[in-house]
């Protein structure tokens, strides 16, 4: 398998496979770009079908976190791991303390912390043997509420921006996935006076959301196609792709998954219907800005007060699609790409 000329190989600085035979360990760290400081990303744990699609996410969710830091404005690079196995049943303290070893190699190039699959409690084995580690219990904890609070802020910008409105009062908001960042995006988009559609692969988070914010279930399968004001994929990647797109009849798609469209071109091909979408890795960096104020002591204030800063970090990306007839993923990389490959950067 050539890493060089994988389709999306972006320049990484740094790949490494690790294995570990007591623990059964097979994980792979991408360190992306380390321009603005040291990589950090999540870890993920899921059963790949093979290495060569582990590697395929591992190297698009680590890129995609430098462009994500950088539009954040934070001091952080972009990296990412993923551990090869189920989590539901794979999962050891000790599997997680070899992971921990994995990254310590790294000397703090990449900094670890908990994604799909994985939780605070699992990053907190490793940390028995790394202090690069972040979003530990004792630190923020669960960053849900602040990623799901991002999102929000996101799509608050990208209705401002298309319908002109403040709130979400008059508007149908379908979201796919109810995980703890969906929950909580339904939480806030049923306090600012939306109608929710909800559809969930797990029959209890679709009952326990539709209980207690007044939605509608859908099934999971169909909720793309549902008619509404703004489809929100809050569940794995690639949701957005040539079979979906045509089916999809919200002028709006904001939401809090990575890697939503499964090709670039997706991103035009949005754009020629006339969707608005507001990239994911700009609204829903509100995890990996919650990481910057965990030292020393967490101060939830400033984390909330930096995440709504992506209302305006989106507003821009969306007036800068318009002005130069592009689409809003370009205009994005494009901003993300002055701060972390500018001139003072390249200086320093």
């Amino acid at each position: 398998m050539s890493v060089f000329a994988h389709a999306e190989f972006d320049g990484h600085e740094q790949i490494v496979h690790a294995f570990d035979a007591d623990t059964g360990l097979r994980a792979i760290i991408a360190v992306h770009n380390t321009a603005r400081g040291p990589a950090v990303g999540g870890c993920r744990m899921w059963p790949y079908t093979d290495e060569a699609a582990a590697l395929t996410d591992v190297l698009r969710l680590s890129r995609g976190m430098t462009y994500k830091s950088a539009l954040a404005e934070l001091p952080f690079g972009g990296g990412k791991s993923v551990i090869i196995g189920n989590p539901a049943r794979d999962k050891t303290p000790e599997l997680f303390e070899a992971f921990g070893r994995a990254v310590e190699q790294l000397g703090g190039r990449y900094i670890a912390a908990e994604d799909v699959g994985t939780s605070p409690a699992d990053i907190t084995h490793a940390r028995r043997v790394t202090r690069h580690v972040a979003g530990l219990p004792d630190g923020s904890g669960d960053p849900s509420p602040v990623t799901a609070y991002g999102v929000f802020m996101g799509m608050k910008a990208a209705v401002r921006h298309r319908l002109g409105k403040s709130d979400f009062r008059g508007l149908t908001v379908a979201v796919q996935g109810l995980g703890h960042v969906g929950s909580e995006l339904c939480r806030l988009l049923h306090e600012s006076g939306a109608k929710l559609l909800v559809a969930d692969i797990s029959a209890e988070r679709v009952a326990a959301v539709c209980a207690a914010f007044d939605a509608q279930a859908v099934p999971a399968d169909r909720i793309h196609t549902a008619d509404v004001d703004i489809f929100a994929p809050c569940a794995l990647g690639g949701g957005l792709n040539d079979d979906t797109i045509p089916q999809i009849r919200a002028g709006i798609i904001a939401g809090a998954a990575n890697n939503q469209l499964a090709e670039p071109r997706h991103a035009e091909v949005l754009r020629g219907r006339g969707v608005l979408y507001p990239p994911d890795y700009v609204v829903n960096a509100g995890g990996i800005i919650n990481i910057l104020y965990e030292k020393p002591g967490y101060d939830a204030d400033a984390a909330f007060a930096h995440v709504a800063r992506i209302h305006d970090t989106t507003l821009e990306i969306l007036a800068r699609a318009d002005r130069a007839g592009i689409t809003t993923a370009a205009a994005a990389d494009h901003l993300a790409e002055e701060r972390f490959k500018g001139p003072a950067l390249k200086a320093a």
